[in-house]
């Protein structure tokens, strides 16, 4: 990934049906390390699967660790979001049967997701003095327009 930061003022261009997932971890009792750091290190196998394989529909992400790590991916559709959580086969399915199994409900270690599909013409991105990032590193960015004023809204001057 580029880190160059870019000045140009860009928005995302990103196809409808791109989705949004936010998925994460919550530390909910530090002292039982045994309980989430493996959680926390299962995305690791799940990451490198969905790098490999373009097929799977898997887009970008980053992550911020505190005690909620929380990841942000973009994948191609919600269809292949959920082909890809219900594969047998796959790095999810095994993992999710392990924490089902290890975890359960003992309130060590909490996990959540939201996933989101985006429509284009009811989204607003702005990106400016930043590497690319979000939804634009994901799908696409181009140079932001500046747009006429709305008549009638706040600034907009008055014939």
């Amino acid at each position: 990934m580029d880190l160059k930061v870019v000045t140009e003022p860009r928005i995302a261009s990103a196809p409808e049906g791109t989705v949004v997932l936010l998925i994460g971890t919550r530390i909910n009792k530090f002292w039982m390390v045994h309980r989430w750091v493996p959680v926390i290190a299962s995305m690791i196998p799940m990451l490198i699967e969905l790098k490999k394989n373009k097929d799977h529909g898997f887009l970008y992400s980053r992550a911020w660790f505190n005690r909620t790590v929380i990841m942000l991916q973009y994948w191609r559709s919600m269809d292949d979001l959920m082909r890809y959580s219900h594969n047998t086969t796959g790095k999810h399915r095994s993992m999710w049967a392990w924490f089902n199994r290890a975890v359960r409900n003992d309130g060590a270690v909490g996990i959540f997701h939201e996933a989101y599909i985006v429509d284009p013409a009811r989204m607003h991105t702005v990106y400016r003095n930043i590497p690319e990032f979000g939804i634009a590193a994901a799908t696409e960015s181009v140079p932001q327009r500046v747009r006429p004023p709305v008549p009638g809204a706040a600034g907009a001057e008055k014939a």
